[in-house]
């Protein structure tokens, strides 16, 4: 009698990626989203992802589907840029409350943030607001700000060679908190290798 073959195993199930608008105080916010394939079971903390300011939510296309295994993650268009509508001024503040209404609007009792160039801004900005919403911070290519408050939160910066206020100077007395990662290889596209980040990142916020 013929053996019966062995069932090979199912293959994992995608994350799933979409597109949709929020509400905000400003108009409409355009977000790309990604969702753990567990359907939302023993999620970790929600992760938004920032964009630079040469870039939008697109920025982040081929990094969502690596780090939303275990998290869901909001990358938004931030007022201005991509397809959502302009805030009245383009400052990281205005850009923090946009943030803020789009947690309010996903009933986000805590989230983590990630920050690229402006985005990084962006995330320190709303960070030092709202510490009772913000979690945890992961900046690349933070910009020279004119004031900073100190933000308390445990950050990790992503150092590059191409990065601008990637020395540790700047963080003195700011991020009591942080670590740093230097990603020396990566170059002009911090996102090259989206696989490995996401690794780096999901292990940091999971602490």
């Amino acid at each position: 009698m013929a053996k019966h073959s062995k069932l090979s195993a199912a293959p994992p199930i995608a994350v799933r990626t979409r597109r949709a608008y929020f509400d905000c105080k400003f108009g409409q916010l355009h977000v790309r989203t990604a969702f753990p394939a567990t359907g939302g079971f023993n999620e970790q903390v929600t992760l938004i992802c920032l964009h630079h300011s040469e870039g939008s939510s697109r920025t982040f296309e081929r990094f969502l589907p690596e780090i939303a295994d275990e998290r869901s993650v909001y990358a938004p268009d931030l007022p201005g840029f991509g397809e959502s509508d302009p805030a009245p001024s383009l400052t990281f503040g205005d850009a923090a409350r946009a943030i803020t209404d789009l947690a309010v609007d996903l009933r986000l009792r805590q989230i983590d943030l990630l920050g690229v160039g402006f985005g990084a801004a962006v995330a320190l900005e709303l960070a030092a607001a709202r510490p009772d919403l913000v979690r945890r911070l992961v900046l690349a290519r933070v910009p020279p700000m004119d004031r900073m408050s100190v933000v308390k939160q445990e950050t990790l910066v992503l150092r590059t060679k191409l990065g601008v206020g990637d020395d540790t100077q700047w963080s003195k007395g700011v991020l009591p908190n942080v670590r740093f990662v230097d990603l020396t290889d990566c170059g002009a596209d911090l996102f090259a290798a989206p696989q490995a980040l996401a690794k780096q990142v999901g292990a940091f916020l999971k602490g």
